[in-house]
């Protein structure tokens, strides 16, 4: 490569883009979006009512009012007539500006050119591709960085050169015990390359209730964790801000016994009195008590904190 072969440009000529959203701060446009989560915990059901709510012409979670949009929505493991369309249906979605490309003959990817193709045809405000392992490519092993970063490059050019929100709904991993941000299947290059990532998990004293948790946010402050309830017939009703610990729950730990863990703990370590607080952490994270968990318990509890010299010591009021 000759250095008349490449361009150099110069960041002065460079013109700032805002960036604009599909639903502040969690889905940008023009960029790449991962929803994940386990098996079943409402994942589809959440990006199906965000496509419903954008083909309204609405903002998910807020009804107010947009521009009207058309969605583009893959899926290699769920029936169109029998589980998307009524899903669809169920959260009011103008199906008329809802597209798909037949994947009866040849499987579609990240890099097939009909992706593009059809990106240009129908001029679609937002994407979904689900699960985003199935699209990777036949011959993209999805643990391997060198195979996967050009794929994802790939789809975020796209999203950018087009304008679109692209959402790939993700599996997690069976890590338990690891950090959500740690959890989605493969390699941390695709968790990497999104520039938004979402986490949806089962509240276990509802089992009808799903939280939303923003583990990642490269545009904007994270958002607040949100909540969802589902109902027998794929119906979805937006709660809102809700107070849970991701890794809690993606642990089998609702938010309410985990607070009652830590809480007990205190009192325990503290009922003859004062205890380095360095004792109290350790002691919670071999109990999968989370930081923030403890940190709360603490002040519920009026518990004094103190510094001599270099170490900070717990004590009950």
């Amino acid at each position: 490569m000759t250095l008349e072969s490449y361009e150099i440009f110069c960041m002065d000529d460079v013109e700032v883009r805002e960036t604009t959203w599909l639903w502040y701060p969690y889905i940008p446009f023009g960029k790449v979006t991962i929803i994940q989560g386990d098996p079943g915990e409402g994942k589809t059901t959440l990006a199906l009512n965000i496509a419903a709510a954008l083909t309204r012409g609405e903002m998910f979670g807020t009804g107010e009012k947009t521009e009207a949009g058309t969605v583009l929505y893959q899926t290699a493991e769920d029936g169109i007539s029998d589980t998307i369309k009524p899903r669809l249906t169920a959260a009011n979605a103008d199906c008329k500006k809802v597209m798909f490309v037949d994947e009866n003959y040849e499987p579609l990817s990240f890099t097939d050119e009909r992706l593009e193709e059809a990106i240009q045809r129908i001029h679609p405000k937002l994407v979904i591709l689900d699960p985003l392992q199935a699209y990777l490519g036949a011959n993209v092993d999805m643990h391997r960085a060198n195979e996967v970063r050009p794929v994802m490059s790939r789809l975020s050019q796209l999203a950018h050169n087009y304008g679109c929100a692209i959402i790939l709904i993700g599996h997690m991993n069976k890590n338990m015990g690891t950090k959500s941000a740690y959890r989605g299947l493969g390699s941390i290059d695709i968790t990497a390359a999104a520039r938004s990532v979402l986490i949806v998990a089962r509240e276990k004293h509802d089992k009808q209730v799903r939280v939303v948790a923003h583990v990642k946010s490269s545009l904007a402050p994270e958002g607040e964790t949100v909540a969802f309830r589902l109902d027998e017939h794929n119906g979805l009703t937006y709660i809102g801000e809700y107070k849970a610990e991701i890794d809690d729950l993606l642990m089998g730990v609702s938010q309410g016994t985990q607070s009652e863990a830590a809480a007990v703990l205190i009192k325990t370590m503290l009922k003859d009195g004062e205890r380095p607080c360095i004792e109290i952490y350790n002691a919670a994270a071999e109990q999968n008590i989370s930081p923030s968990t403890l940190r709360r318990a603490k002040k519920e509890l009026n518990v004094k904190d103190e510094k001599r010299g270099n170490i900070w010591f717990w004590t009950l009021q």
